[in-house]
C-alpha cells in the first residue's frame, strides 16, 4: 500500500469516527431557577440510576447533579451535569458543565466536559472515560493529556542510524484519579455517601 493510500484510509477512518460521535451542543446552557432543591425533588420523582444524584467535585470544590437527558427521541439515554454550587460565582447554577453517554461496559462511559470559557458561557466540549465503582458512589475520569517530547541533532553523527529529529514518549508516574464522590441521595442509614459514621 502506497503512502497516499494509507493516508488516505486513515483520512476516512477518522471522519468516519467523527461522524459517529455523538452530537453536544458546542457551549453550555443554563437551565432556569436550578438550585439543590430543585435538584433533589427532580430525582426523587424518578426511578434513579446509579449514575444520577449529587456529587462533589473536591478538585475544584464544586457540587454538581447528574441527571437522565436524552435530547431527541432518536437518541441513546444520557445524561447531562448540571453545577448546583461553585465557588466560581460568574457560573450560573443551572449551568451544564458536561453530558456522559453509556458504553459497552456497565461501569465505563464517555464522559465530555466544556474545556474553556467564554465570559459566563462554557465552550469546547473534550471527552475522556469515566468510570462509575461498584456501588455507585464515585465517578472517577482520566482527563486527555498529551504529552510528545522532540529532540533534535544537528551535529548527528552516521545520520543513517540517528536520526536529525526523533520523537520519544515519556514515562508518566501514577496519578490519584479525579472525579466525583455521591452526596446524594443518602445511604439506607439517612448518613451522606463518603461520610465516617460513629456507632
Amino acid at each position: 500500500m502506497t503512502r497516499r493510500a494509507l493516508l488516505s484510509l486513515l483520512l476516512m477512518c477518522c471522519i468516519g469516527q467523527a461522524w459517529s460521535k455523538t452530537v453536544l451542543p458546542e457551549q453550555s446552557v443554563v437551565v432556569p431557577g436550578f438550585n439543590e432543591q430543585m435538584a433533589k425533588q427532580r430525582l426523587l420523582e424518578t426511578d434513579m440510576q446509579p449514575m444520577e444524584g449529587i456529587w462533589y467535585y473536591p478538585a475544584e470544590d464544586m457540587t454538581i447533579a447528574i441527571e437522565r437527558w436524552q435530547p431527541e427521541p432518536s437518541h441513546k439515554m444520557g445524561y447531562r451535569l448540571l453545577l448546583v454550587a461553585s465557588n466560581d460565582l460568574e457560573l450560573l447554577p443551572g449551568t451544564v458543565i458536561g453530558y456522559i453517554e453509556e458504553s459497552a461496559v456497565d461501569t465505563k462511559f464517555s464522559l465530555w466536559l466544556y474545556s474553556q470559557r467564554n465570559k459566563v458561557t462554557l465552550v469546547g466540549p473534550l471527552e475522556c472515560v469515566a468510570t462509575l465503582n461498584n456501588d455507585g458512589t464515585t465517578l472517577t475520569f482520566d482527563p486527555p493529556h498529551w504529552e510528545v517530547k522532540l529532540r533534535a541533532n544537528f551535529a548527528r553523527f552516521l545520520p543513517t542510524i540517528f536520526r536529525g529529529i526523533s520523537i520519544s514518549p515519556s514515562i508518566e508516574q501514577e496519578k490519584l484519579p479525579i472525579g466525583f464522590k455521591k452526596i446524594f441521595p443518602a445511604d439506607g442509614n439517612g448518613n451522606k455517601f463518603n461520610k465516617v459514621r460513629y456507632l
